[in-house]
């Protein structure tokens, strides 16, 4: 990523290489995948606040999406919460059919499998959970309705949303916004570790044993490293680290190309400390640059 934000669109690219489901052009506006009767819609969440602690400490908890949807109209937010509730779930249904029925043109048996797909990522993107669950229509009966209202604070304004429970738990499930744009906040539940449907995979720094930490770096820095270095081996990789940290080292990186596969490289614990320290890099590709940079500037 380079140090640019996650779109949906990039996790749709790698959903579909790792499927080999053929590329199509991306739209924020359609559903994300749609192959063969085989429909998902793909929703990211950044977990900001994990503090350092794996990302699998958010299985098992209740999460928000901050927007499910603003295709979302209100014909009046001063309606009681029930009329209002039945209004947001109905249009709501609306668009799951109207993504059923995309999806099912395209399926030889004339029935669409259709899924939402929840990804959570960390801000270092080096962890990730994925999940997908069967998106189906809601059943307004299920849910009762309460209006939220914020008092202004200050400079801020107040605000109105309406909160929707599940009659069973009383559970909170959706919260549709009414200012800077009306759209639905769903709930969802974060799959429990051990939960066959759960995929947990890291992209980088990942450590393999008590003295060797896996970097993840694109082929072409990788063939860079091997043209400099010779054999990528742990030794003569954590070796280079070690003997090029004290040079200066480079202030930016070079651009990558998304397509490019990554190739894993082992390093010494150690040598990936000293990588890390040395060169301040949004990944472990990005310091691979740098270091590369650092490494052939020292022996000019």
């Amino acid at each position: 990523m380079m140090g640019r934000k996650m779109e949906e669109g990039d996790w749709t690219g790698v959903y579909r290489r790792a499927k080999g489901i053929p590329d199509a052009p991306w739209s924020n506006l359609g559903i994300d995948i749609n192959h063969q009767g085989l429909g998902v819609e793909h929703k990211l969440l950044r977990c900001s606040n994990l503090r350092g602690r794996p990302i699998k400490v958010v299985c098992g908890t209740t999460r928000m999406h901050p927007a499910a949807t603003r295709s979302i109209r209100i014909q009046d937010v001063n309606a009681p919460a029930k009329t209002v509730m039945r209004e947001v779930l109905e249009q709501y249904n609306s668009l799951i059919d109207g993504h059923s029925a995309v999806v099912r043109e395209g399926a030889a048996t004339g029935i669409s499998d259709l899924r939402i797909g929840w990804l959570l990522w960390e801000t270092s993107l080096t962890e990730f959970l994925y999940f997908e669950e069967r998106f189906r229509k809601v059943d307004p009966n299920r849910y009762y309705a309460e209006w939220n209202e914020t008092p202004a604070r200050g400079a801020r304004k107040g605000s109105r949303s309406l909160w929707i429970f599940d009659r069973e738990t009383n559970q909170k499930r959706y919260s549709v916004t009414t200012s800077a744009g009306i759209k639905i906040q769903p709930y969802f539940d974060v799959s429990a570790p051990g939960d066959p449907n759960l995929y947990y995979f890291r992209v980088q720094s990942e450590p393999l044993d008590s003295d060797t930490v896996q970097i993840w770096v694109t082929s072409r820095t990788a063939e860079s490293l091997a043209r400099n270095l010779g054999k990528l081996t742990k030794f003569r990789v954590s070796d280079a680290i070690l003997r090029t940290a004290g040079s200066e080292a480079a202030a930016v990186g070079i651009r990558t190309d998304d397509q490019e596969i990554a190739v894993p490289i082992p390093v010494s614990r150690k040598a990936f400390e000293v990588f890390c320290e040395t060169w301040d890099g949004v990944s472990d590709e990005h310091r691979a640059q740098l270091f590369l940079r650092t490494w052939r500037r020292a022996r000019r």
